[in-house]
């Protein structure tokens, strides 16, 4: 029987973290009470994360994939894929929430719920200069796509047949996987529910803005390009 819910967490070199990531993953999902699987796609690391996420999963229901090369938009494609769940969530190994799954499970109209940072109810805590990214990166997929989305980054859960339909399409990998993965859902007229959450990493983040950014406007053109090319 199909679980409930899957979880995907892409992971790469995360020796230091992923025990305390994991569990507290798993201790949300205990929390919520639903049948579930948890699935931990490790990309190109060089370091023991594989072995130590499936020592951390031997007596859950974990599966550890891994892939060659560091790719987070790679990663959670094979993780979506492989999940059998009715609702498919992907979290990050530092950023996640029981009190969203919980928001996910009260949606009875909804075939994606994102977990929005820039909802007016939500509580943001990061740092200044990550609040403005995400606040750009907002006006940029309104101007671009003309999209009523807020947030792409970040918790989202989708319905079974959304990732069935809409998954195989993308082609985006890296940072943009989810971001493609959602504007086509929302073309595609697939319901979109926002709702608020309190935004409090475990840990500094590890990524640069300044590495992100060029890579994100090229990113963004190449999407746009697509879906304007497929009309």
């Amino acid at each position: 029987m199909s679980p409930t819910l899957s979880v995907v967490v892409p992971v790469h070199n995360e020796a230091e973290f992923i025990r305390e990531g994991m569990e507290g993953i798993l201790g949300a999902l205990h929390e919520v009470a639903v049948d579930f699987e948890l699935i931990v796609v490790e990309n190109g690391s060089v370091d023991e994360t594989a072995a130590l996420a499936a020592d951390v999963g031997r007596d859950e229901p974990v599966t550890v994939l891994s892939l060659d090369t560091a790719d987070y938009g790679a990663a959670m494609r094979e993780g979506f894929v492989q999940a059998r769940g009715d609702w498919v969530v992907n979290f990050d190994i530092d950023y996640f929430s029981a009190a969203f799954l919980r928001q996910v499970f009260a949606q009875t109209d909804a075939d994606i719920v994102i977990g929005s940072k820039r909802d007016p109810h939500s509580q943001d805590r990061r740092p200044f200069t990550r609040r403005l990214a995400t606040r750009v990166f907002n006006l940029l997929l309104r101007a671009l796509f003309r999209s009523r989305v807020s947030d792409t980054h970040g918790m989202k859960a989708f319905r079974r047949e959304v990732v069935e339909r809409i998954v195989p399409r993308v082609e985006s990998r890296q940072d943009l996987f989810d971001t493609e993965l959602v504007l086509r859902a929302e073309r595609a007229g697939f319901r979109i529910v926002e709702v608020p959450v309190v935004v409090e990493e475990l840990r500094a983040a590890r990524s640069s803005l300044a590495k992100r950014v060029p890579r994100t406007l090229a990113g963004l053109w190449r999407i746009r390009r697509r879906l304007a090319a497929e009309g």
